[in-house]
């Protein structure tokens, strides 16, 4: 019945290419714009390190004098970073299980196959920041907590990075110049992109991670300042790390990661303690505003996703629902073009729910058809997307562009408006068809 079905569905398309044809290109038109929306969508709003999300903590204080808070925009956030002062004492904690330090700085590096200097972005951190957040090595690994102090001379590449010095091969244990400076590779990424870059928001939440990694105790030995957002409240000399670490400048990074409920309770605890010292001293003007925000409090506190684009995917649905509402006219009309034919079957012997299955696989075929078209406009409307907002022009990736990909979640969502598509649209046509009555019909044959 099913095979028949199809066969009736097939020829009822080919008497009539024309209407036919403009309603697979409404579904696949409104399915594609839906697609496109809801996979940036996904990727900007979804936590990159979700399955760590109960065990990772940006650590926030608020430092800021009592007249005015840090964000005007978000006065009731603390500073998304910390002075160093505030910084130093909390990684002495040995509460945490693993604890990072970090923020970026910008070096010049030439070796390899590179046939000029490259100027690239550098996150100078501490040995944790590999094992906590996950990073996939390709070759070698990080470093350790004594490489931090020494400081040793060492480096790890990104992916990308290894690719245009060394086309590839495995680097490790080759030397390279940073700024002026000879490092030794002891490690190389996989591709790694997480967004958004849920460690570091002040330089910018989409933008992809670093070219290279440098142990914590180069920000000194090279006097690094920092390439991100540095946020001073006061004015005092900040032109030299040295001076930065003694001053009430924000610039600092940092991520604990707490294994359980009482490792959460008490490094929150050594906060709170912290603030009150810190008060009596005279600083910390402002109410108490201690944070151990995880991933998804971070990414929704400091707004990654924004309200315009919510309103993008609630824009895309309705351009849809009005595709699908013509869609429903054209098909309706179709079937009632056909109504002589359908009764006939009635009389024939037809019941009104074969009738009504005729056509709800009718708008079944079609609905697929749509579903299968709307992917590939989906795919040529990313691909637009990656041309509209352009790329780091290092590494041709970057920004917006790296989130418009097309992945199984894209897939999904197609499936799933295809279905909405076929309840929408074939539902009430081929209900209709099914009421009308055979009789009139019959006469005019």
């Amino acid at each position: 019945m099913l095979r028949y079905y199809l066969r009736l569905a097939l020829k009822s398309f080919a008497r009539d290419p024309g209407a036919t044809a403009l309603m697979l290109f409404a579904i696949a038109l409104g399915i594609g714009v839906c697609v496109m929306t809801l996979t940036v969508y996904h990727a900007m709003s979804s936590n990159p390190i979700w399955w760590k999300n109960d065990r990772l903590y940006a650590i926030t204080l608020d430092s800021w004098p009592a007249e005015r808070p840090a964000n005007i925009d978000l006065p009731h956030l603390p500073p998304t970073q910390l002075t160093y002062t505030d910084a130093n004492y909390f990684f002495n904690s040995g509460i945490p299980e693993r604890k990072v330090l970090m923020y970026q700085a910008t070096g010049v590096v030439l070796s390899g196959r590179a046939s000029k200097p490259l100027k690239i972005n550098t996150r100078i951190t501490t040995a944790d920041f590999f094992p906590m957040f996950d990073v996939p090595f390709q070759y070698g690994n990080g470093w350790s907590a004594r490489a931090d102090t020494g400081p040793e001379a060492l480096i790890v590449l990104s992916h990308d990075l290894n690719e245009r010095l060394f086309g590839g091969l495995n680097s490790v244990g080759r030397t390279i110049r940073w700024s002026n400076h000879d490092f030794r590779i002891v490690g190389v990424l996989e591709p790694w992109m997480p967004q958004p870059k849920f460690y570091d928001l002040t330089v910018g939440s989409f933008n992809e991670p670093e070219a290279a990694y440098l142990p914590w105790g180069w920000s000194k030995a090279l006097q690094l300042l920092s390439s991100g957002s540095i946020h001073c409240w006061k004015v005092e000399p900040a032109n030299t790390v040295d001076e930065l670490m003694s001053s009430e400048c924000a610039w600092i990074q940092m991520w604990v990661e707490l294994p359980d409920a009482d490792a959460r309770t008490r490094m929150q605890a050594l906060m709170d303690t912290y603030w009150n010292e810190q008060r009596k001293r005279g600083r910390f003007q402002r109410p108490r505003n201690n944070r151990l925000s995880n991933v998804n409090e971070w990414l929704e506190d400091h707004q990654v996703v924004q309200n315009d684009n919510r309103l993008l995917v609630g824009l895309a649905f309705a351009f849809l629902s009005v595709c699908l509402l013509n869609t429903i006219g054209l098909l309706l009309a179709k079937f009632l073009n056909g109504a002589p034919v359908a009764g006939v079957r009635r009389a024939l012997g037809a019941s009104r729910l074969h009738i009504f299955l005729q056509h709800l696989i009718q708008a079944g075929v079609l609905a697929l058809a749509g579903a299968l078209l709307g992917l590939g406009l989906s795919a040529v409307f990313l691909w637009g997307v990656r041309i509209l907002y352009g790329s780091d022009p290092q590494t041709g990736r970057g920004g917006y562009q790296a989130l418009a990909h097309f992945d199984s979640i894209g897939i999904a969502w197609a499936i799933a408006l295809a279905v909405v598509a076929v309840i929408i649209t074939g539902l009430y046509p081929a209900w209709r068809i099914g009421r009308v009555s055979p009789a009139r019909h019959l006469k005019s044959q």
